[in-house]
């Protein structure tokens, strides 16, 4: 249990650093065509979220189109090498979330190093997390959800992308409650979201923003937030924190593109 959560820690150390990121520094000559952005998950989810209100208003900015491109697989590795491994000339950028941080300790095979072969460009945007479960789950709570889930070890079923901040806000909850909930693999949070509605699964973590609507209607049951204080957007939902002094997880999202770009 120290090893694991000494392991998580590092993790999260290494997430953090992607806060660091220097703000972009381009020519005025750039971009004189399409810019590709890559996304390692499916649409639907916060990555994509983010990624299209920055698309938006970079080519409205810049005036030309920023190009979405989903490659979901290998939680995020296969777009990240697929951007790493492209021409560095500025026209191929990946979308990156903690997941690429996190990645370099759960693939050990991996054919590249992120931080050492991707060039930072921008920070972007830091959000909280919300713990969802079906309707069909009965706890209100927390506490009840812990209690329920200790009753019924191996019942419950969360979904997220394997070495995501959303899988790891799950994994963070187990680790200081020794509650037993299996791990349902997704390739990005839309589909996870889609089988929550469903209650094909019973439980996940999901960015705020992209909760609050099937909170407010009633489709999903928030728990708690992955903040350490209460968010404006959901102020009635209390931090896991409360319950679970020192639990925080945060999701940031970052642009990089291959090392050698100017």
């Amino acid at each position: 249990m120290t090893l694991y959560r000494r392991h998580f820690l590092r993790l999260s150390a290494a997430a953090a650093g992607g806060l660091l990121m220097p703000p972009i520094a381009a020519a005025q000559t750039y971009p004189s065509r399409p810019v590709r952005l890559l996304i390692g998950f499916t649409p639907g989810g916060p990555v994509d979220l983010v990624a299209r209100l920055m698309a938006d208003a970079l080519a409205e900015r810049l005036g030309q189109a920023f190009l979405l491109e989903h490659r979901p697989g290998a939680g995020g590795n296969l777009a990240a090498e697929a951007v790493i491994r492209s021409i560095p000339d500025g026209y191929t950028l990946f979308m990156t979330s903690p997941a690429a941080a996190i990645n370099h300790t759960l693939y050990p095979n991996l054919s590249f190093n992120f931080a050492r072969d991707s060039a930072p460009v921008g920070g972007i945007v830091r959000l909280a997390n919300v713990l969802l479960v079906h309707p069909s789950v009965p706890a209100t709570t927390v506490p009840e959800l812990i209690a329920f889930v200790k009753a019924n070890p191996g019942k419950l079923n969360f979904g997220a992308a394997t070495g995501t901040s959303l899988h790891l806000s799950a994994e963070l909850l187990k680790l200081m409650t020794g509650a037993q909930i299996i791990h349902v693999p997704y390739k990005g949070a839309g589909p996870a979201l889609t089988d929550l509605l469903g209650g094909q699964i019973q439980m996940m973590f999901n960015a705020a923003p992209l909760s609050v609507e099937y909170i407010r209607s009633g489709k999903l049951r928030a728990l708690g937030v992955t903040s350490a204080t209460r968010l404006p957007l959901v102020p009635e939902v209390p931090p896991i924190a409360e319950y679970l002094p020192g639990y925080e997880v945060s999701n940031w999202y970052g642009v990089v593109a291959p090392k050698a770009t100017p």
